[in-house]
């Protein structure tokens, strides 16, 4: 009982920890995307 306990708590303190820095509006899931567009467009930008 005492090992399925801790792997549970173990499981959700990944997932709050993954939530906190990767997922949600702010992490760092979004912000390569904001970084990604930008680069996107200046590369459009350019004159070969």
């Amino acid at each position: 009982m005492r090992a399925i306990l801790m792997t549970v708590m173990l499981i959700t303190v990944a997932v709050a920890l993954y939530l906190a820095t990767v997922g949600g509006a702010e992490g760092t899931g979004q912000a390569v995307k904001e970084i990604g567009g930008r680069m996107n467009g200046v590369i459009e930008s350019m004159n070969p």
